[in-house]
């Protein structure tokens, strides 16, 4: 994808903050997170949609998975923050 619109490994590092050896593993794995996958298209100028089709069906895109992605990473590190504190406080009690 990023060949596609002619970026480098270097300038879409540069885009997420991330070294190049990064994007390289990023790019070999043969999976990986929606939210992962969000902000490489991002960075890339893009926008990732998740398109569901069923044979009965009409499509529809699933737009809450991707966009609660950044929310419970927020949550998981504030809670992580906080238990530091915590362990913190208590040595220096």
């Amino acid at each position: 994808m990023r060949e596609a619109f002619a970026h480098t490994q270097v300038e879409l590092a540069q885009s997420l903050g991330v070294g190049q050896d990064t994007i390289s593993r990023v790019e070999r794995r043969s999976d990986m997170l929606l939210s992962t996958l969000r902000r490489y298209v991002e960075a890339m100028g893009g926008r990732l949609e998740i398109v569901v089709r069923f044979p009965s069906r009409s499509p529809f895109v699933i737009e809450q998975l991707v966009a609660d992605a950044p929310a419970r990473a927020k949550a998981r590190t504030s809670g992580k923050a906080r238990r530091r504190a915590k362990r913190h406080e208590a040595r220096t009690a």
